[in-house]
């Protein structure tokens, strides 16, 4: 799909600016329901996440400040900005495929999404976890890593 056929493309970037993302997608922000993670990880970070299982997310970071982090069941990876500490986005790779979902906190402003509702994934077993990615996130993710 052209970005043109797309109902909302949705843009984001940490506070620096070094990790930029551009998300699309056929629902319309008010449809969109953040879920907020209650790991301790997520919390601190004040982190809810949205995401298109149809949709398409493109994350652009300069490669000096992309830092990565796992914990839990370190399945996925939190995508964080080395420079101003800020929380982008989460991925998880399976069978060459990158899978993401994207943090609110980060999105531009001017776009009303839905309520938050809490998301407890940590109640759930490593295998149940991926499942659930798989059904919500955003699957072929492109991450594009830039020198400069």
């Amino acid at each position: 799909m052209q970005s043109a056929d797309w109902k909302t493309t949705l843009h984001g970037s940490c506070h620096c600016g070094q990790l930029r993302l551009e998300f699309s997608s056929n629902q319309s922000p008010e449809n969109f329901t953040p879920r907020a993670c209650d790991c301790s990880f997520c919390r601190k970070h004040g982190a809810a996440y949205i995401s298109d299982p149809v949709g398409r997310l493109s994350i652009t970071a300069k490669r000096t400040a992309l830092r990565r982090y796992r914990q839990g069941s370190n399945n996925a990876e939190f995508l964080l900005c080395g420079e101003c500490g800020v929380l982008v986005a989460v991925v998880f790779a399976q069978t060459a495929r990158l899978y993401g979902a994207i943090n609110v906190g980060c999105l531009d402003a001017g776009e009303s999404l839905g309520a938050s509702m809490p998301a407890s994934p940590q109640t759930l077993a490593p295998d149940e976890k991926v499942s659930r990615w798989l059904a919500l996130w955003v699957p072929d993710v492109e991450l594009i890593e830039s020198a400069a």
